[in-house]
């Protein structure tokens, strides 16, 4: 399990007073590209294989209230990816001060060419990495079928 710590700013604080919901998806992000750079995978590598990861879906389900002046913590748990490093899967939890759980997300995502804007197989380089993350004991190998579990298709306007 990898874990961060934020600071609860004004800014991460929504009308209620308490923490906003566009703070729980900065933290999460934050803390997934934090993770990611400590396993070799920064800006740089990503702009010389011209990839960038792209999500899926995100839920997160909220249990407690976080107020500013105490420290949110986060973790990260690695619990999937695809043989081939196309798909990936994280999920968060977010501790008060007081190390109570106050809210739990989960996210799905991919692996896309800047270029063509296609959903792409990791290169080896990034898979090696990946190799040496820790991950959790429910971690599973994710098919494309897994990505679809929710059978959400778009559905544009008339």
């Amino acid at each position: 399990m990898y874990i961060k710590e934020f600071e609860v700013r004004w800014n991460d604080l929504d009308a209620n007073r308490h923490l906003a919901n566009k703070a729980y998806i900065e933290f999460a992000a934050h803390t997934r590209m934090t993770f990611l750079i400590e396993h070799g995978i920064d800006h740089h590598v990503l702009g010389e294989l011209n990839i960038g990861p792209v999500l899926f879906y995100e839920h997160i389900y909220y249990f407690r209230e976080a107020f500013s002046g105490k420290p949110v913590r986060v973790t990260l748990d690695f619990t999937g990816m695809s043989e081939d490093g196309m798909f990936f899967e994280f999920q968060h939890n977010f501790y008060d001060y007081k190390n109570r759980n106050i809210a739990h997300c989960e996210i799905m995502g991919g692996w896309m060419d800047l270029k063509t804007r296609k959903l792409i197989p990791l290169p080896e380089q990034m898979l090696s990495l990946f190799d040496k993350a820790i991950r959790s004991d429910d971690f599973r190998i994710l098919t494309r079928e897994d990505t679809r579990k929710y059978a959400k298709k778009p559905v544009d306007l008339s």
